[in-house]
């Protein structure tokens, strides 16, 4: 991979410790403006939303933090996850309780390298893409790789829960 003048993360640490070919590309993050984290990135970058992967934290019922992978211009029935996962109730994650788990700010939220160790759950069409796009660690940074790396790293375990 060329030398990138792109800060090293926890994310990127975790994609070279386990040799998975990715490319970083950067953007300027804006918070907010109605637009969502994965359409501004697509936007910036010229890339399609549907390719553009969001990490979200979510907890169960009990409080147990994991993670779901979502296509950037889709959203999660949390009652199909919840019955996907054999729990009662699923719900996001405010804020600083997932800056907590995770290690990142909101809006930079990557599923690799995060402080806490997670369940991972990617929604299944994801790993049909022929690349994908996910936050690299912090705001404004997406790593492009090949889908197979969600699986191979994070043990993601595929869901079909995207509205």
């Amino acid at each position: 991979m060329a030398k990138q003048n792109i800060p090293t993360t926890q994310a990127v640490r975790e994609l070279q410790a386990n040799n998975i070919a990715f490319t970083l590309l950067s953007y300027r993050y804006q918070n907010g403006g109605g637009v969502s984290v994965a359409g501004a990135a697509a936007h910036a970058l010229g890339l399609n939303e549907h390719e553009v992967v969001k990490t979200l934290v979510m907890t169960d019922e009990k409080g147990n933090p994991f993670l779901v992978l979502m296509h950037g211009d889709k959203q999660i029935s949390t009652k199909a996850l919840a019955r996907e996962l054999q729990v009662k109730a699923v719900d996001s994650c405010d804020p600083k309780e997932a800056q907590k788990h995770t290690g990142y700010m909101v809006g930079g939220i990557s599923p690799f390298g995060t402080r806490k160790k997670m369940k991972v759950y990617v929604e299944s069409s994801v790993l049909e893409l022929p690349n994908v796009y996910i936050n690299a660690g912090r705001r404004g940074v997406i790593a492009s790789m090949a889908p197979d790396a969600l699986i191979r790293v994070l043990g993601a375990v595929p869901v079909n829960v995207a509205i």
